[in-house]
């Protein structure tokens, strides 16, 4: 017989697996850390197609779904998990980087049960967030350390994303809608003001549809710099 490790004050989700449905690899490594940080074990999909596959298998505490993903909307992958069985429901925290209240009420509207916009870093708002909505017997019992720890994700993931969106910017406009949110979260999560700066500018030129060209080059432009400085260091 499997005995179902206990939470503890220390590592209140000890017991708890975390399917984090996200395309960045940096962001994915934030909750990476914040999960080990608090016990859980994690598991990662990419894609909607990928997290399906794992949902055929496995059946995770709590779901983290990116509302941005490269083969559709999380809301939907939202909307699938809160019309099954209650019992057999995860908790779903949705999640985005991108600028607008309405990802936040469509993904509330689907069924999430909570919104929590990126970028992510405390531990402490990470486990609150989920602790609030899980069942009290799956809480832990007593007082709680509280931490105001922050994760810092490796750069080299930060790296993978910033070249896989050099990749996407150059081929084409189609990638833009998908390319503009990604970017937006990205800068938040890495703290890089001109880097949050330029996308900000491609989002603008991908919403009216001026410009767009101009703010690829210049945002290609930005993130060469930024792969060819961490090569040398």
């Amino acid at each position: 017989m499997t005995l179902t490790p206990h939470a503890t004050a220390q590592r209140p989700l000890l017991g708890l697996t975390v399917l984090v449905v996200e395309d960045s690899r940096f962001a994915s490594e934030a909750v990476r850390l914040l999960c080990i940080r608090s016990g859980a074990r994690i598991r990662r999909a990419d894609s909607l197609t990928a997290a399906r596959r794992h949902l055929q298998v496995y059946r995770p505490s709590v779901v983290v779904v990116d509302l941005g993903l490269p083969d559709g909307s999380g809301v939907d992958l939202i909307a699938e998990l809160a019309s099954g069985s209650s019992s057999a429901r995860p908790v779903m925290i949705a999640t985005s980087g991108a600028d607008g209240d309405g990802y936040a009420q469509a993904a509330l509207d689907a069924g999430a049960h909570d919104f929590c916009p990126k970028p992510f870093t405390s531990v402490c708002d990470f486990q609150q967030i989920i602790l609030k909505h899980l069942p009290a017997d799956m809480r832990p019992t007593g007082p709680r350390l509280v931490t105001h720890e922050a994760v810092s994700p490796d750069p080299i993931a930060l790296n993978e994303d910033l070249f896989h969106l050099d990749e996407l910017l150059g081929s084409g406009l189609d990638a833009l809608p998908y390319v503009a949110p990604f970017l937006q979260g990205l800068s938040r999560l890495a703290k890089d003001e001109e880097l949050a700066s330029v996308s900000k500018t491609l989002t603008r030129a991908q919403q009216c549809g001026v410009g767009r060209r101009s703010a690829i080059q210049a945002t290609r432009n930005l993130i060469q710099r930024r792969l060819s400085v961490r090569e040398l260091v």
